[in-house]
């Protein structure tokens, strides 16, 4: 870990008077600083602070770091900032986690984009569809779809993921068309385990003075993997809620049906997580540039097929 960072980190802490405060006052995320602290221990080889409910104080060892920290910050100050075009070249590995179907659909040609722009990266890709610890993982961008982002994370929206409510012809030949989206509530709906309770939410884009529409739905399958959710449908298991892009391919080729044309599923962000803003590396900084571009250069409504040509 970059030392003159810990320094910094330490000498907020103590400034702050928490470790929450330093959090804040770095941009940075608490899981970050609190990495940083247990690093600043392991190099001191003793604990460096005294915590209680109400404080925290330095210990013997943690007033000499102090003073050896300032010390540093000190010093990097005075020297002279040279241009340095290497650090300002993308280059290196960079870690990102996501969900399968968005990596799949999405990201896999967004990052054969990114890489052949920038040659001397790397990227690594971890997928699943359980949220990671960035820190514990060394995860270096999580890329998220989510309207409830956590307070505390440092996160950059990236773009937009409309859904669509759809089916099979043959499972609609079978149990009938809903009209309405209160008739949902009476078909078998394939539920997205992590979003706990089942409440599929609807707007009128043509009608300002619609309001909203919440519908209970269940059904007999669930999964914590949209993808898998897709295929059930397409095999005429029931009607699914989809991102966009996942569901365009099925829609065009006609194996599945978009459903309740007057109204509209609620979308949701496509945000990248990180664990701080301070300091980011160039592959990082620029990996958000792109995907911020390459997403706003998309036809949502085409499902994200196809690359426009970026600024």
């Amino acid at each position: 870990m970059d030392r003159i960072v810990a320094a910094q980190v330490f000498v907020a802490i103590n400034e702050r008077g928490s470790l929450i405060g330093a959090a804040d006052a770095l941009d940075m995320s608490r899981a970050m600083v609190t990495r940083y602290l247990a690093q600043m221990e392991q190099w001191a080889g003793a604990r460096l602070l005294h915590r209680t409910t109400r404080k925290l104080g330095l210990t013997a060892a943690g007033e000499a770091t102090l003073a050896r920290c300032q010390q540093m910050l000190a010093v990097a100050e005075q020297m002279p900032v040279a241009a340095d075009t290497e650090a300002d070249e993308p280059h290196g590995m960079l870690r990102i986690a996501c969900s399968q179907s968005l990596a799949q659909s999405v990201l896999a040609p967004a990052v054969a984009a990114y890489l052949q722009r920038h040659p001397r990266t790397a990227i690594d890709l971890q997928i699943g569809n359980q949220t990671v610890d960035l820190v514990r993982e060394r995860i270096d961008l999580a890329i998220r779809i989510t309207n409830q982002l956590d307070p505390n994370l440092i996160a950059r929206r990236l773009g937009d993921c409309p859904s669509v409510i759809c089916a099979s012809p043959a499972y609609l030949k079978k149990n009938g068309t809903p009209r309405r989206v209160e008739d949902l509530a009476l078909h078998n709906c394939l539920t997205y385990s992590y979003f706990g309770k089942s409440l599929w939410e609807f707007s009128r884009p043509d009608c300002a003075h619609a309001p909203p529409a919440s519908v209970p739905v269940s059904g007999n399958l669930s999964a914590n993997d949209s993808v898998v959710l897709l295929e059930a449908a397409i095999a005429g298991a029931g009607i699914t809620l989809q991102p966009m892009f996942s569901a365009v391919p099925a829609l065009a080729s006609g194996t599945l049906v978009p459903l309740l044309p007057d109204w509209q599923a609620q979308g949701m962000g496509i945000h990248g997580v990180y664990t701080s803003r301070q300091q980011l590396s160039a592959t990082l900084r620029t990996m958000l540039d792109f995907l911020v571009a390459y997403f706003a250069a998309r036809d949502a409504s085409k499902g994200y097929q196809g690359l426009a040509p970026l600024p």
